[in-house]
């Protein structure tokens, strides 16, 4: 953790933006949370945006349940924390302090949690420890283990240690239960992924948005590709390219000026910015491009086909997000460590691709075929849905 900290200094002395952000958020957080003046908080602790979505709908629960307990939101992301600073249903949102045992039990002094929830991978030990050793109700929401974890290695077994720190892990799926049962950890139930719950309000919720109508109307071969990366947009170009009766709203994962200039060379030109958008440009073009944030989730309603992107990197983004519409779901080969993607594809809702010859006949046939595999789309998300309720049922807890 030292070693690590000392890298984070060196990149944001270098200038590395993020970096730079979590040394100076981290470095005041604590100075934050004592001006707030919060007691007897709930915390609820996440890495970045996509875990904030997971915490969402049990904050929003317990808010409703306890509106007299305040809400302490930590991230260790700068992308989530800026996003979300200030717009959460918590009482205050600070990044998480460097974790230190000092920094632990300097929180724990101000905040005095009356429980705290971490939501997925996140697996502080100085935290973590500190939580138990002071007997607070600690949570592991929305978990999944899997074998090639650090916990189950045989010199791992100081982090599984770690894990009889929660007082329950509420966690994905059957497995992950199985696997922590083997190694000791029984402490658990498995309800599901809360992250169905958030989008299937965001969808009820969904904003309309009258340049994607307009852009659509008359048109039913629509394909909405959301985060996109560059290997993605390569092979989606070549399809509008090539099949003149399909519309795009392309929707990508980064939109600064460089990235934008790449896929208007990509597209030699023929697409139309979303800031740009006229009645009469969008008329004259196929492929409309997304240059603002936070507009993916409304947009996927528009079409008829969803394509995912990441898949080509690191691992693909929501897939939920898309499959809540009830629209079938294409992304790359990045997938299996993704419990959702894997659900999609066994539900005859979602389809991989590894190069253009296998985008091209996946979205031949999810065209084609969009009625009965959208609704596979929907069946899969509505079986997924209730994870927040189980989770509140089980904590179980007095006011």
């Amino acid at each position: 953790m030292i070693f690590y900290f000392l890298i984070l200094r060196i990149a944001a002395f270098f200038g590395h933006k993020k970096a730079r952000l979590l040394v100076r958020g981290q470095a005041r957080a604590l100075e934050e949370l004592r001006r707030s003046g919060l007691r007897d908080v709930v915390w609820f602790h996440v890495a970045s945006a996509g875990e904030y979505e997971q915490a969402y709908p049990l904050i929003k629960q317990i808010r409703a349940a306890h509106p007299q307990w305040p809400v302490l939101l930590t991230f260790f992301s700068p992308s989530g924390y800026e996003m979300r600073k200030d717009n959460s249903p918590a009482d205050l949102v600070i990044y998480l302090p460097f974790a230190t045992r000092r920094n632990a039990r300097r929180l724990l002094d101000t905040a005095h949690p009356r429980m705290a929830f971490f939501i997925k991978y996140e697996f502080w030990p100085a935290y973590l420890r500190a939580l138990a050793k002071r007997g607070i109700p600690t949570y592991s929401v929305s978990s999944i283990f899997q074998p090639r974890q650090l916990f189950f290695r045989i010199w791992g077994r100081p982090y599984l240690r770690l894990l009889r720190c929660f007082t329950h892990l509420f966690v994905q799926d059957e497995e992950s239960k199985q696997l922590l049962c083997k190694h000791g950890i029984t402490h658990v139930s498995v309800v599901g992924d809360t992250r169905f719950d958030r989008v299937a309000e965001i969808a009820q919720k969904a904003k309309q948005v009258p340049e994607a109508e307009f852009f659509t109307q008359n048109c039913p071969q629509v394909i909405v590709a959301g985060s996109t990366w560059p290997a993605d947009e390569r092979l989606l170009a070549r399809y509008v390219q090539t099949h003149p009766e399909v519309r795009l709203i392309l929707v990508p994962h980064e939109i600064h000026r460089s990235h934008l200039d790449y896929i208007f060379r990509l597209f030699e030109g023929k697409m139309v910015l979303f800031s740009q958008a006229t009645r009469l440009n969008l008329q004259a073009t196929r492929t409309l491009v997304v240059d603002r944030m936070g507009m993916l989730s409304s947009l996927y309603q528009y079409g008829r086909v969803a394509y995912v992107g990441g898949g080509f990197g690191v691992g693909i983004h929501n897939t939920i997000e898309a499959a809540v519409w009830g629209r079938p779901v294409i992304f790359g080969p990045h997938y299996r460590h993704f419990r959702e993607a894997k659900g999609l594809i066994d539900g005859g809702a979602g389809l991989s691709i590894r190069s253009y010859e296998e985008l091209e006949t996946a979205l031949d046939e999810a065209l084609l075929r969009h009625t009965e595999l959208g609704r596979n789309a929907h069946d899969y998300v509505n079986g997924e849905l209730g994870a927040t309720d189980r989770i509140f049922r089980e904590l179980n807890f007095e006011s």
